[in-house]
This record gives C-alpha cells, structure tokens and sequence, in this order.
C-alpha cells in the first residue's frame, strides 16, 4: 500500500537548481542533488560521470552527508542541468537508497505533478540486502496472506 502523500519540499528543489545552474558544466557533471538530513541540514552534490561509470548525484550526496556526520537523510531529490527539473533517480540509486535509508522520502515528478513518495514506493517488492548478510536478522515478511 502506497506511502500518504508528503509535503512537497520546495527549498530542497531550489538548493539542487541551484547547484545544477552554477556546479554542473560539461558532460562529467550533468545532474545534481539534494538531500535534507533529519538535523535540517541540507547536503548537496554532483554526479561523476565516466565511461566506465560513476557515481550518481544521490550516491554523492550519501558520501557527502557521511563526511559532514549527517546519517540520517529524510528527503532527497535529483535536478538535472539545463534547467532540466526534477529527475527521478535510476534504478540502482532506487536500491542504495533504500538500502541506506528505508525510510527515505523522494521528490519525483515534474511541474504541478511534483510529489514526496518514500523510496519503498518506487521499489516495490524490493531485494533487501541486509536480509542476505550472514550476520544480519532476518526481517519479517511484509504481510502474511
């Protein structure tokens, strides 16, 4: 069952355009990201393209928060260059993020259909990692019929 909806966070939205119109030039750096961590602070980043790889701006924005001791995220949302807008986050960012933070809130969309979803709605019948960690505690399963 889906998540009620959540406020919309519209300075997290700004303080990623902001560094999309300003941080992002070229192709190595085309997407940029916001995170609101519990404490209110708000962690920013790019992405790191590469060939090969690389990180995406929401991975940088967990490394960065980690380096500013923000461990909890509450909201997060990804801004494309070019006065691109929101962007919703790949697939494996989807995983990590939620694998990181299962609770995490998520702006997606784009002009008046901007909304906060928890990344379990945009990962549904999710793999949990942490389940398959030798050492870990099973989880409960999420319904019994």
């Amino acid at each position: 069952m889906p998540t009620p909806p959540q406020p919309v966070d519209h300075e997290l939205i700004e303080a990623a355009a902001r560094i999309a119109r300003t941080r992002c030039r070229g192709d190595h750096h085309t997407m940029a990201s916001a995170a609101r961590a519990r404490d209110g602070r708000v962690i920013t980043g790019v992405n790191a393209y590469h060939f090969t790889g690389g990180p995406c701006a929401e991975l940088v924005v967990i490394g960065a928060a980690a380096a500013q001791g923000a461990y909890e995220l509450d909201t997060i949302v990804a801004v494309g260059d070019r006065d691109r807008g929101v962007v919703s986050p790949c697939g494996r960012c989807r995983q990590v993020l939620f694998d990181y933070f299962p609770a995490l809130n998520v702006i997606v969309g784009s002009g008046d259909r901007l909304r906060t979803v928890s990344i379990t709605d945009l990962l549904p019948e999710t793999y949990v990692w942490a389940d398959h960690q030798l050492d870990a505690e099973p989880t409960a399963p999420l319904s019994a019929g």
